[in-house]
């Protein structure tokens, strides 16, 4: 069973020893059709709005705050409200987000390169250094390290649920997840 959540923040628990914590919120999502456990679902995120939402609305009657549309696999047998119940039994879950783009980043940063001497005189302060060898090869070899586009690549962890609180729709998983707070992501139960 998978679920659209929306990263809140970290916490502990209050235990001792304490456990550090990632409170996730598990959206609300209206399942629009299943086909052999596979389903086209629905949810809110933002006020994006143009003339396909608008015909997917139209032709599963959702209200117009469901504006977002993804494929999930779910539990549900036929259209309605997303059923949430596997949650309360996981004991397992992995996490799917984007992590934080840092942008386009040197060697340093990206790639922990030790760098050069940071003092006077040595001109070779954060650069990457040599990228070749000789005549041969003659050209740069696939898979150099070398600055660039870091973060914002999607990543999955595996985490243990500590308690899923149904009413409100929160997840308690322990240890951290990727991504900024606020940030989307998919929740996939394992066990």
């Amino acid at each position: 069973m998978e679920y659209i959540v929306e990263k809140i923040g970290m916490s502990r628990t209050i235990s001792v020893p304490s456990t550090p914590v990632t409170l996730l919120k598990v959206k609300e999502a209206k399942v629009c059709e299943v086909e052999n456990g596979r389903a086209l679902v629905a949810y809110n995120d933002g006020k994006k709005m143009n003339k396909s939402v608008e015909g997917q609305q139209k032709k599963y009657a959702l209200p117009a705050e469901f504006n977002r549309f993804v494929t999930l696999n779910v539990s549900n047998t036929e259209a309605g409200d997303l059923e949430t119940a596997a949650l309360g039994e996981a004991k397992t879950v992995k996490c799917s987000f984007n992590t934080k783009g840092r942008g386009y980043t040197g060697v340093m940063k990206r790639w922990n390169f030790a760098g050069g001497p940071g003092a006077h005189g040595s001109r070779f302060h954060r650069r990457p250094g040599s990228i070749g060898n000789c005549e041969w090869p003659g050209r740069v070899q696939p898979g150099r390290k070398m600055a660039g586009q870091y973060g914002n690549t999607q990543v999955t962890v595996k985490n243990e649920v500590i308690s899923y609180d149904a009413e409100n729709g929160i997840l308690v998983v322990a240890g951290s997840i990727p991504g900024a707070n606020g940030a989307m992501g998919r929740v996939k139960v394992v066990k």
